[in-house]
């Protein structure tokens, strides 16, 4: 048995306990891990809620996405690990526990100067950030990069990864969190709250526009980042955080600007997409966060039993960075 946290209804946060549950069962291909700590992330409030029904993810029916840990057990097909090994993932369900299982095509090795905290915070938004702004925003060094919500998880993430790149980096963020944006690499901080993005960019640029824009937002956002694109522009749609409804499209600007706007989802993709978006993000930047050039953001660390609590935090929209939670 180990512990993990359940629910037994959709509802607000009080509705997560801590209870025991039956370990996961080792597949050929899974690694079983000693769970230390797990990331929360927004999939888990639309889960709590009752967005997913109560799906089983191929990997637990227990919440979680995100694991740093270390090794116990590995399947029969499982190659390139062993017990004792360090190592940090996207799961399909079942971070919110002592024991998870991962698909070892998924999991990647924990580099030596990070802890099992600070490598929670890391696989879910610099993986969804690196698909989102290198392999299909395609950004190069020299280009230019709108970034909405450049103090968030992904959001932070990206502006990293673009720093890194040597791309000019625009990102929208609230007043209180301009110096947190500032200080991952951001070269212009809008304040979405008092200033129109699209106008800064225009003036900015001297009306030529940004090349590659990544948004959370949605319909609110839509027809401005259209407007705020360069000729051959992308706008890559990574949530719909402001909804769906009413989006303008203008297509007089879509057409004779040659613009390109693509969507990406991770939970939705297939194994095979997924493990080749995890391979992807080790190849590339694995190595930066042994060195430094990368760092996880934490904003704050609870115990798995006071999951409710982390769930609390980011519904009311309060944390720079990544919740953590700790296992005791």
């Amino acid at each position: 048995m180990m512990k993990a946290i359940t629910f037994e209804d959709f509802g607000t946060p009080d509705v997560l306990k801590l209870a025991e549950v039956e370990k996961p069962q080792l597949r050929p291909e899974d690694l079983l891990i000693r769970t230390y700590a797990a990331g929360v992330n927004r999939a888990d409030l639309t889960h709590r809620k009752g967005g997913y029904g109560r799906p089983d993810f191929g990997d637990s029916t227990l919440m979680g996405l995100e694991i740093a840990g270390e090794v116990i057990a590995t399947g029969d097909a499982v190659t390139g690990y062993r017990p004792g090994d360090r190592v940090m993932g996207i799961v399909g369900g079942g971070a919110y526990a002592e024991y998870s299982r991962i698909d070892y095509r998924m999991a990647m090795p924990i580099p030596d100067n990070l802890d099992y905290i600070q490598a929670a915070a890391i696989t879910e938004v610099f993986v969804t950030a690196h698909e989102a702004l290198i392999h299909l925003g395609k950004l190069k060094a020299g280009e230019s990069v709108l970034i909405h919500a450049g103090a968030g998880g992904v959001g932070g993430a990206a502006v990293q990864l673009a720093r890194a790149t040597g791309a000019t980096i625009f990102t929208t963020v609230k007043a209180a969190n301009q110096e947190q944006a500032r200080l991952l690499g951001a070269d212009w901080l809008i304040d979405y709250q008092n200033e129109d993005f699209a106008e800064v960019v225009h003036k900015a640029t001297d009306g030529k526009g940004v090349d590659l824009i990544l948004d959370f937002i949605g319909a609110p956002y839509f027809e401005r980042n259209i407007n705020a694109l360069a000729f051959g522009g992308r706008l890559i749609q990574i949530g719909i955080m402001g909804g769906i409804d009413n989006a303008k499209i203008p297509l007089d600007r879509l057409l004779y600007r040659h613009l390109h706007i693509a969507g990406t989802v991770m939970k939705s993709r297939s194994q095979d997409v997924k493990h080749a978006m995890s391979r992807r993000f080790r190849e590339h930047w694995l190595a930066s966060f042994a060195n430094g050039v990368l760092i996880p953001v934490i904003d704050s660390v609870y115990p798995l039993s006071d999951a409710a609590a982390a769930h609390q935090r980011m519904e009311a929209g309060l944390n720079v960075g990544k919740i953590v939670l700790k296992m005791d």
